[in-house]
Parts: C-alpha cells; structure tokens; sequence
C-alpha cells in the first residue's frame, strides 16, 4: 500500500473520528443551552398534549382511541421531520455564517463536519422516538409492545427513517444556500401531513390524493410505526387493509438509495462553491433584509 493511500485512509478515519466526537459534543451542548432544550421538548409535548385530550374520541369501529391511533403515526412524521429540516437547517445556517468555510478549509474538515451534524441529528431524533414512545405506553391504551418481533420490527422502522431522512435533508440543505428559502422545504413538507395518513386513514382521501401521498416517506413512516405500535385488528383502516411491510421497506430503502446517490455530489458541488465572497454576500443580504 503507497504511503499516499495510507495518508489518505488515516485522515478519513480521524474525519470520522472527529465527526463522531463534535456530534457528541454538539449534542451535550444543546442539551445545556435553555433554547435548544426549550426547542427539543416544547413541540414533542406540545404534541403529546394535544393526542391527550383526544385519547377519549373514538374513530368509527377503530378498537382504540383517536389519540391512541395517532400516537405512532406521530412519531413516525417527527422522525421525518427531525431527520429532514435538522440536517437541512443546520447546512443552510452554516453557509451562512461561514462554518461551512471554515470547515472546507481544513484537511478533512468536510467529512468530520457533516459526521458532527449526522450525529448529533440523530441523536436528537432518537432522544424524540424515545420520549414519544414512553409516553404512549403511558398515557394511552391499545398499543401493542410487548413482544420481540413488535420492538424488532420499530426498531428496524426507526432506523430505516433516520437512514432515508438525513441524506435527504442533506440534499436539501445543499440546495437552499439561504435560510429564509427554508419555507420552500417546510411548507411541502407540511403539506405532506394532510396526505399521509397521519392524522386519519388514507382511504379517507380521493384516491388521486392516495397515490401521491403513497409516494412520500411521510406516509411510509407512519405506516410502520402503526404496523409496530397498533392492534393487528388495525389493518382494516389501510391501503388494501394490509400492513404492506416490505412493500414499506421498499420504497423507504429507495429514497434512501436515491438521496444516498445525490447527497454527496450535491454537497461536493456545495462546498467547492464556497468561498469569502460568497459568506460575506450572504452577510450583506440579510444585514439589508433586516435593516
């Protein structure tokens, strides 16, 4: 092996390696900063609150409350959420403020940098599936986990989503180059909600709007969450009353292929774009934006 392979292999790895400690430390961080706390527990209780007061309203012939059956679907968009806007905020903030420069200009520094955030985002998208989940075994009735295939089954769900998720959100974060262009992601992603089932049964929808919301994640997501969390007598309110569970793998493996294909190419295109200039024109926009 040439002393420039070699060179080469040790400097990804310390990449690696440093990514792997900046994401904890990112981490720890966040979770001693009051806003950033405030910003990882208000929305999940906010959530968790809302299902709460719903856990006495019934869905026609539905074995479980309203609450109940909108527990795991919740926790399936968050992780779509988290996973999503976490990578893709954080790339458009740091394009901003010159992080991402900084981190350019170092042997290495692209890699541990994008690690750093992978890290850290997952992290926090776990630290939510943990808390939504112990609430629902808490505070409503009718979920099922009390078996090894159930836990086996969410967590091969969950992981599946933060794998598909975050190489999406860094696909977005390395097209939107200004922060105020996030709405362009957020409002679309939003609007996924309505037509994912998230909140009541797809079937309830033209079936034009089923086929769209069959093609996001969102609804795939959701999908396996009920499938692990719910009564099997839940099946009737699906698609083809069915749980479709490798068909569910299936398309979220896809867009984890196809993000997996585009992100390092968008984010190499991103980072040789990158230069003083460039921040210091960024600095000037929102300095004029915001007077």
């Amino acid at each position: 092996m040439s002393n420039a392979l070699t060179t080469n292999i040790n400097t990804t790895v310390h990449a690696y390696k440093t990514g792997w400690k900046r994401g904890l430390i990112e981490t720890r961080i966040s979770l001693t900063t009051f806003g950033d706390l405030m910003g990882f527990i208000m929305p999940t209780a906010i959530a968790i609150g809302v299902l709460f007061f719903m856990r006495g309203a019934e869905f026609e012939g539905a074995p479980v409350s309203l609450g109940s059956m909108n527990m795991p679907s919740l926790i399936g968009m968050n992780i779509v959420f988290g996973g999503i806007m976490g990578i893709m905020g954080t790339l458009s903030m740091d394009r901003t403020n010159g992080t991402l420069l900084r981190a350019k200009s170092m042997p290495g520094g692209m890699t541990g940098y994008l690690m750093g955030h992978v890290v850290s985002t997952a992290l926090f998208v776990l630290g939510s599936v943990v808390v939504m989940l112990a609430a629902g075994l808490i505070l409503f009735e009718g979920l099922e986990f009390s078996s090894p295939d159930r836990w086996l089954l969410f967590l091969a769900v969950v992981l599946m989503g933060i794998v598909t998720t975050l190489p999406l959100g860094a696909v977005l974060g390395a097209a939107i180059n200004n922060p105020k262009n996030m709405g362009l992601v957020m409002f679309p992603l939003m609007g996924s909600v309505a037509i994912s089932g998230i909140f009541y049964p797809l079937t309830a929808l033209p079936a034009w709007l089923q086929g769209i919301g069959q093609a996001l994640p969102m609804y795939w997501m959701g999908l396996g969450m009920r499938h692990a969390l719910l009564p099997d007598s839940m099946v009737a309110v699906e698609v083809g009353e069915s749980w479709r569970t490798m068909l569910m793998f299936g398309v979220l493996a896809a867009w984890a292929i196809l993000a997996l294909a585009l992100a390092p190419r968008l984010l190499r295109r991103m980072a040789r774009r990158e230069s003083g200039s460039a921040v210091a024109a960024r600095h000037a926009e929102i300095q004029k934006q915001w007077g």
